[in-house]
């Protein structure tokens, strides 16, 4: 397996168009890696540091999730590319229930441009209201900002804030065009993933400590087996098997072909978990704007490990799930444009009972998906925070006491001890962002008759699983 990945990279640098797609790939991620440590000015990183120290788990500490880090030194790039995430999801909503947008997007090519358009306006005003936020709350900290004027740091940190989340969409959308892969997806994945050497060596300090080897190891082996996981749920499909009609082709009779319509089982991908989490985050961030009663009683409530923010994040997955679904997949639209092409699935009559058919499977099929991504998201959140039983009202204290009794069960209470990087909601960016790429250049090498990252003939993967049901 090894020699066929070997033979496959030098395959991709055999390719002259392919060799320069890497090559300008690589270069637009190595800028935005060297903007991320270009700070706006006028901020001592010594408090920002102390600062953020206490932001995880607040709307604050996910921004810096998707920004690489960059949010916490206060980068240009602070705001990373969810200004732009945000309004390309709100566009791709409204196309959904806005009847001129839909119009617009129906357009073909046109259409698309106009929409990308209205969705960089869009992410300007996004930018402004986040990056004015910010900028106020860093303010607000004593001793944080060095400028003497509070006007003049605002509004240099907002037009800053603003043009470096321009500039990351403008590299995003090069690498989409002259690069290889999804540029935004991989903008995350490189903010993500370039935090594995101090997950590393976080992991390699644990195991030196006997107390903690143990435990090191579970993690390990239970992350591997959500990566298997991960990467066996995000390419399963369920295909619609679908036949079309027998047609006149001038004076012959054209039998009709069987064709299918592809299902993914997580088809809302990892925006249920964006939602909730970062919906859930809100009220910590509140929560760190004062020390009243009330503010900690709410920062306890909303904090990991709690049972009520574990069954809130998991009905917002849930949720959010089956909402954004129903938005993307309308049912009866597709059987409606089945039955205009004269095509139809075996066994079910054309129109209304077409309709009704899909969204059976679609609602087994999300439901499939919801629970998939809140076993991923929940089991590495306990196993580093842990859950605290004490707070369920009745059987808190009693459940507690029984698994304190229970010898190697207490870190169920208290997590294992130390933080893991790669949460939840990383490791699904991180592992479908990768398989679409390495897909991407699969596709590229197999139509240039070479063999891809997946090994040579007769030892090729599969492609996406199917689901029958």
């Amino acid at each position: 397996m090894f020699e066929s990945f070997i033979n496959a990279i030098r395959n991709l640098w055999q390719v002259p168009e392919l060799r320069k797609r890497v090559i300008f790939t690589l270069l637009m991620l190595v800028v935005y890696r060297a903007g991320i440590h270009i700070s706006v000015p006028g901020i001592n990183h010594d408090v920002l540091e102390q600062v953020f120290g206490g932001a995880a788990g607040t709307l604050f500490g996910v921004l810096d999730l998707f920004s690489g880090g960059s949010l916490r030194r206060f980068s240009i790039f602070a705001l990373g590319i969810m200004p732009y995430i945000t309004a390309s999801i709100i566009l791709q909503l409204m196309t959904s229930v806005y009847p001129a947008l839909k119009k617009i997007q129906e357009e073909g090519e046109l259409g698309r441009r106009k929409i990308t358009q209205y969705t960089r306006y869009l992410t300007v005003g996004l930018c402004l209201v986040q990056g004015t936020a910010f900028v106020l709350w860093l303010s607000r900290q004593p001793g944080l900002v060095s400028f003497g004027n509070k006007w003049s740091f605002m509004i240099i940190g907002v037009l800053t804030l603003m043009t470096g989340t321009m500039f990351i969409m403008w590299i995003g959308e090069q690498i989409t065009e002259r690069g290889l892969g999804n540029g935004i997806s991989l903008l995350i994945f490189a903010g993500i993933i370039v935090n594995l050497p101090n997950a590393i060596k976080q992991l390699y300090t644990s195991i030196k400590d006997p107390s903690s080897a143990l435990f090191v190891i579970i993690l390990i082996a239970v992350m591997v087996l959500i990566t298997a996981g991960v990467v066996f749920v995000e390419r399963g499909l369920r295909k619609i098997p679908t036949n079309h009609a027998r047609r006149m082709v001038g004076r012959q009779m054209v039998a009709g072909q069987a064709s299918h319509i592809p299902l993914k089982v997580n088809i809302a991908g990892v925006i249920p978990v964006i939602f909730a989490s970062s919906i859930l985050a809100i009220p910590q961030t509140i929560a760190t704007f004062g020390s009243g009663t009330f503010l900690q009683r709410l920062q306890s409530l909303f904090s990991g490990g709690h049972p009520l923010y574990e069954l809130l994040f998991i009905a917002g997955i849930v949720f959010f799930c089956f909402f954004y679904v129903s938005i993307v997949f309308n049912a009866d639209e597709v059987a409606e444009n089945l039955r205009k092409q004269g095509a139809f699935i075996p066994g079910i009559r054309p129109g209304k009972r077409t309709g009704d058919y899909l969204n059976g499977i679609l609602t087994r099929l999300t439901t499939v998906g919801a629970i998939y991504l809140v076993i991923v998201c929940i089991i590495p959140q306990i196993m580093i925070s842990g859950f605290r039983v004490q707070a369920l009202p009745f059987i808190g204290e009693w459940l507690y006491n029984v698994i304190s009794a229970i010898p190697g069960l207490g870190w169920i209470l208290t997590g294992l001890g130390f933080s893991f990087y790669f949460g939840g909601t990383s490791l699904l960016i991180a592992v479908g962002v990768a398989m679409d790429t390495v897909a991407q250049v699969e596709a590229q090498l197999v139509m240039r008759h070479y063999d891809g990252f997946l090994g040579p003939r007769g030892t090729r993967l599969k492609g996406r699983r199917v689901f029958n049901n």
